[in-house]
């Protein structure tokens, strides 16, 4: 007995209907894999990925390599130093949990603020960092510097609206009680809110310091420095033995705040 699935048909015609509103988008977008089968193409391909499988080991790469490898996390922790000076008041102030008035069911001009501030968190983040970077290259000139402002604006956003979203959601009894005791926001925070948030807001700081090396690394090809340059150099010349060692140094980054972030949750689990 042959058994025949009664949704086959509608999923065909479903399968026929998103091809059918997808090819518009392809063809806008020019999409061309066909392009890739082309003789140059795959000449081109095959001398790249022949330089790829074998790294560059030389003393002169490899001393470029580490130089610019510090660089590269210097631009990420600056970054990320000067966004979390940025969020921290800015999380503070737009968090309502920590308002005395809040609690008294008073917000008076206290919510416009926290409004305006909130608003002021979307605008920060709704700019990606390459765009920040690109107008600060303008501003400043190529070098770290670009980067390192980049990365502080854009990051400082999204820490402040996490950093808020996670002190709503901790226990409020800790941080009522301080409040209705008299004690300040800041107290409240540091007694009350922060102690059963602190695991997870450092766990989040620093996968958002393992984001900010990835964008510091994009940040080099608009001029920012870093691995990135480097990395850009290597593909315009398609030096593949360079851009797989730039790409091994890039992962092993990666790992290694990977682990620092766990080694970091079991100290403080």
């Amino acid at each position: 007995m042959t058994l025949r699935d009664p949704a086959l048909g509608q999923r065909w015609a479903t399968l026929l209907i998103a091809l059918v509103l997808a090819w518009p988008l392809l063809v806008l977008a020019e999409f061309k894999p066909w392009a890739l089968f082309d003789e140059r193409s795959l000449r081109a391909t095959g001398r790249f990925l022949a330089q790829f499988i074998t790294p560059r080991a030389d003393g002169e790469f490899l001393t470029m390599l580490a130089r610019d490898t510090w660089r590269t996390v210097a631009i990420a922790t600056a970054g990320m130093s000067l966004a979390l000076l940025l969020a921290l008041p800015l999380a503070l102030v737009s968090t309502a949990r920590l308002s005395a008035s809040t609690l008294e069911g008073r917000p008076g001009p206290a919510r416009w603020l926290r409004r305006a501030v909130r608003a002021l968190l979307v605008l920060l983040r709704s700019i990606p960092e390459l765009v920040w970077a690109l107008v600060f290259v303008r501003v400043v000139g190529l070098g770290a510097t670009a980067g390192v402002l980049a990365i502080a604006i854009a990051y400082g956003g999204m820490l402040g609206k996490v950093y808020a979203e996670i002190l709503e959601s901790a226990d409020a009894a800790p941080t009522q009680a301080l409040l209705r005791s008299g004690s300040g926001r800041l107290q409240a925070l540091l007694f009350g809110a922060l102690p059963s948030c602190l695991p997870e807001l450092l766990s989040y700081t620093v996968y958002r310091w393992e984001c900010a090396v990835r964008s510091s690394v994009v940040l080099g090809f608009v001029g920012a420095g870093g691995l990135g340059q480097q990395l850009d150099n290597a593909s315009k010349m398609f030096a593949g033995n360079e851009v797989s060692a730039i790409l091994l140094v890039f992962v092993g980054l990666v790992m290694l705040s990977d682990a620092f972030s766990r080694w970091l949750r079991g100290r403080l689990a």
